[in-house]
């Protein structure tokens, strides 16, 4: 229980660097990368403990590394995405809004 805990709360960190790091990040909200990156941490690591990675001795740090880099990754790839996409469309509206009037 105690894993879950401290994975998610990497994660959730990752998350707000992502926020953070992104120049287009007024365009969506502080909490949806790392909300992001905690669901996919959390799931990479039930998957790994599930398959016998969690407590081989040996390979017990797999779902540590393993979910933090899923998280990590899920965290950046839809703060970037997103970003772009969120401000494409609000130019878009905010064009769409000044050839109305």
């Amino acid at each position: 229980m105690v894993d879950l805990i401290v994975i998610a709360l990497i994660a959730g960190a990752l998350g707000a660097i992502a926020w953070a790091t992104d120049k287009r990040h007024l365009s969506y909200g502080a909490l949806l990368p790392a909300a992001v990156g905690v669901v996919a941490a959390l799931i990479t690591w039930i998957i790994t403990v599930a398959v016998g990675l969690g407590y081989t001795p040996g390979l017990a740090w797999v779902p540590w590394i393993a979910s933090l880099l899923v998280g990590g990754a899920a965290a950046f790839t839809l703060s970037a995405v997103l970003g772009r996409s969120r401000t494409a469309l609000d130019i878009a509206e905010r064009n769409a809004i000044l050839r109305i009037r």
